[in-house]
């Protein structure tokens, strides 16, 4: 493999909000394309109890773009963790809150929705399953985004809906056994590529085979 390549991908692949270019059509295929890519991702137990949900309507959009809205104003209610100001994710919070309200009043704009659903449901299940569930989805989810960025398409990693998730599921008939892990809004992304974000530290995050003992 051409290392060079893979590791552009993999660093410069994220959630892409304010450079969504929602004015430019997407085909079809592509959005296809990119999930025979997804289908090829780890499942546990080889279930394969993955569905997706691609959504181009604009009715339909615009109302899970509500409930997103909803969504939103339930979240910012939430505590937040409180982290001194020379914390990273401190230092980058305004402009992460500057690009998540341009998505928010936007959001219905983009050319599709694909949201990715899990056979089952979790509440009140183990955590073993309901890990299970939940690592049977994402990575699909993942290389969606992947191979969604190497087609030159943008794509944002929201939860958001899932507020009101059922609100969601009898707009778009999805069945009361699915449960919803992912909703993307797709479309092309402006400008020529993207940076590497900054992240905390990789030795600050790492442990060595006993939690607290980090090597630098």
């Amino acid at each position: 493999m051409d290392l060079a390549s893979v590791d552009e991908l993999l660093t410069t692949t994220r959630s892409v909000r304010k450079r969504l270019d929602f004015d430019r059509p997407v085909d079809a295929e592509l959005i296809k394309e990119c999930l025979e890519i997804a289908i090829q991702a780890p499942t546990g137990s080889n279930q394969q109890g993955w569905s997706f949900l691609v959504v181009s309507d604009e009715e339909k959009k615009r109302k899970i773009a509500e409930l997103y809205r909803r969504g939103a104003e339930l979240y910012i209610q939430m505590p937040q963790p409180e982290r001194p100001s020379e914390d990273l994710r401190t230092q980058q919070r305004p402009r992460v809150t500057e690009s998540s309200i341009y998505l928010l009043e936007n959001m219905h704009r983009a050319p599709y929705y694909v949201i990715f659903c899990i056979e089952g449901r979790v509440e009140e299940l183990p955590q073993f399953v309901q890990a299970s569930t939940y690592g049977s989805i994402l990575p699909a989810a993942w290389s969606f985004m992947l191979a969604a960025r190497a087609r030159g398409l943008g794509s944002a990693w929201t939860t958001i809906h899932l507020f009101y998730e059922k609100e969601a599921a009898g707009i778009l008939g999805i069945p009361d056994n699915i449960t919803q892990a992912v909703l993307m809004p797709v479309a092309y992304f402006t400008g020529e590529t993207f940076k590497p974000a900054k992240r905390i530290p990789l030795h600050q995050v790492t442990h060595w085979d006993t939690w607290g003992n980090k090597k630098s």
